[in-house]
């Protein structure tokens, strides 16, 4: 039995008596859902520099880290939010890591349903304070896309802080997209992430109202259909998401990257279901890798059994502010011991609170996710001590 005191919101610490380890292996089937991860990144705290303004990234075991999800089913979602693409990791590391991605995918093809590497495409190397105008969105947006597409990966439109902060309608929005969508090789995904993820997005597609925004998104669609492999929506409301997967276009996927409702909008209804794009995979990988194997083979009480405690715990580590859900993905992956150490770029290990990572704890130990109990107690109880709570 192995125990470890917390400490709750009110600062009151208590005993958790830890569940025993659930050893669970890779999925032997083909599902019957697209499920692509967001990777986080994986810094190198040994090498001199400033954690809030250099960034110092460990190459090596952040592809670890990819080829852990490749094993576990899923594709990765490349050089996304969730490696605080833009809050730390900038266009430049950005296409490295798609690069580096791309040479190590090549020994798991036929083992992912789906692209072995999707990688964001945006306009992030912008400067916000030189004031955008739209001619440069699209040349922004035209440079990535053309690197990303050099290096084989499939592409990922992601939402563009610039084209939020000079379009002046709807209109504008309709233009780049055309301009852009229009010359890519391969169906692209589009990338809808709420302002709950960054608040420079607000507004986006031109209005705050949902519902002339997403008439507008869906205009995109129907227009360049052909073009869109399906669309991913971070909105983290299942009715928002639901209502926009039945007004997609034949052929265009619905992407949930709803981290609070993702286990019911996968299952799907009587109308159709999500394929899933998901920051909360890279924490849940080998539970989420069982569940799908179920929902393929029929079995949804047991898929629904094993994703229930993880949404629990996605609900926590999304909680807001949800922009740093980061922390607790990365936090999870140190206990486990996919990396040596709890730090990362920008210094967001500090953007949660130590209350906040030992409820994370507690739910990721009641989902059964930690590999390797001891060693995620004796973890934490580093953590902990560095907080003054023995």
């Amino acid at each position: 039995m192995v125990q470890i005191n917390l400490v709750n919101a009110a600062g009151a610490v208590w005993t958790h008596t830890l569940n025993d380890p659930q050893h669970r292996a890779p999925s032997q089937r083909p599902w019957t859902r697209q499920a692509l991860a967001a990777a986080h990144l994986v810094v190198d705290p040994r090498r001199a520099h400033c954690p809030i303004t250099q960034s110092a990234i460990d190459w090596d075991a952040s592809i670890a880290y990819r080829q852990h999800l490749w094993r576990y089913g899923f594709g990765v979602a490349e050089a996304m939010d969730t490696a605080q693409r833009a809050m730390g990791l900038d266009w430049p590391q950005a296409i490295t890591l798609i690069e580096r991605s791309m040479d190590a995918a090549r020994d798991y093809r036929g083992i992912v349903n789906g692209p072995l590497v999707a990688a964001g495409a945006g306009t992030d190397h912008l400067l916000l304070t030189s004031a955008p105008n739209i001619d440069a969105v699209i040349a922004a947006y035209e440079m990535q896309c053309a690197a990303i597409e050099r290096t084989g990966a499939r592409i990922i439109l992601m939402a563009s802080r610039a084209l939020a902060a000079c379009a002046r309608s709807a209109d504008d929005y309709l233009y780049v997209y055309d301009r852009i969508l229009s010359q890519l090789r391969q169906p692209v995904i589009i990338h809808w992430l709420g302002e709950m993820f960054d608040p420079a997005l607000a507004g986006y597609w031109g209005s705050r109202d949902i519902h002339t925004a997403m008439h507008t998104c869906v205009q995109v669609l129907q227009q360049h259909a052909t073009k869109i492999d399906g669309i991913k929506i971070s909105l983290l409301d299942q009715a928002h998401e639901i209502t926009l997967r039945r007004r997609l276009p034949a052929g265009v996927r619905m992407y949930t990257g709803d981290d609070f409702n993702f286990a019911e909008l996968i299952a799907g209804d009587t109308h159709g279901h999500s394929d899933a794009l998901l920051g909360i995979f890279d924490a849940i990988a080998p539970a989420a890798s069982q569940a799908l194997e179920a929902l393929a083979l029929g079995d949804l009480p047991r898929y629904q059994a094993i994703l229930a405690p993880t949404v629990a715990l996605s609900r926590e580590i999304f909680s807001a502010p949800t922009r740093f859900y980061k922390t607790g993905i990365v936090f999870l992956a140190w206990l486990n011991g996919h990396q040596d150490h709890f730090t990362m770029l920008d210094g967001q290990q500090s953007a949660r609170s130590i209350a906040h990572l030992s409820e994370v704890f507690r739910l990721a130990d009641l989902a059964g996710l930690f590999n390797d109990p001891p060693r995620a107690v004796a973890r934490m109880r580093t953590l902990l001590a560095l907080h003054g709570i023995d």
